[in-house]
């Protein structure tokens, strides 16, 4: 093999690494990247950030990531679906109170037919007693009369903690301390409700939370 040939070859070679060079930093402009320089690889200071989509040094997803949205209410299909959002997504008190007050009981009774689950009891009567107002009172009775009416309720009761057991009697405390909610939240007074409706609705209640009191075990 002749020496002219030799040079040839390196001539081409020299010319391939180039086109080669010259592609690479096409792809890099188009991707809004800028190339590395020596100093970059070196830990020399960057006039320019490596991606040019960002917000005063922050990309598009860290911005995203500081905006939580409202969270939507709860809509479980299954018991399932709402022991998996009632531990991950409600980790608060007031939240899972208010969840129990927007699913309310009857859906609650539909959910927990067959069984509350186990442990789960216990977490929903502590949720109660510790946010329950006043205004809340009809409502909270309706949970508790749904629960009562699941499956193996009897069982789930005796496997209350002692605490969960003593947040069950600080709950039938605070209802029956209440009276009449209507009253004490609008600040009416019983000839502008309506004697006879409100004392009807009131022995309703009181009705239901000395049933509940048994149902409960509540001394």
């Amino acid at each position: 093999m002749e020496r002219n040939d030799i040079i040839n070859f390196k001539a081409l070679e020299k010319e391939l690494q180039a086109a080669l060079t010259a592609d690479e930093k096409g792809i890099v402009l188009a991707s809004h990247l800028k190339p590395l320089e020596r100093k970059d690889k070196m830990g020399g200071k960057r006039t320019v950030p490596w991606n040019c989509h960002t917000i005063q040094g922050r990309t598009f997803q860290d911005v995203a990531t500081e905006i939580s949205p409202e969270k939507a209410p709860l809509q479980p299909e299954t018991s399932a679906d709402f022991y998996r959002d009632w531990r991950r997504h409600l980790p608060s008190g007031p939240e899972r109170y208010q969840a129990l007050l927007q699913l309310g009981g009857p859906r609650l009774g539909c959910l927990f037919q067959t069984d509350v689950g186990f442990g789960l009891l216990g977490e929903l009567l502590v949720a109660l007693a510790d946010h329950v107002g006043p205004a809340d009172r009809a409502a909270v009775l309706g949970i508790l009369c749904s629960l009562a009416s699941t499956g193996r309720f009897t069982l789930n009761l005796s496997l209350l903690s002692r605490a969960e057991r003593e947040s069950c009697k600080g709950l039938f405390q605070k209802l029956q301390a209440m009276g009449n909610p209507r009253s004490v939240k609008e600040g009416l007074s019983w000839e502008e409700q309506g004697l006879e409706e409100q004392s009807g609705g009131l022995q309703e209640e009181e009705r239901l939370l000395q049933e509940l009191l048994e149902l409960y075990q509540v001394d």
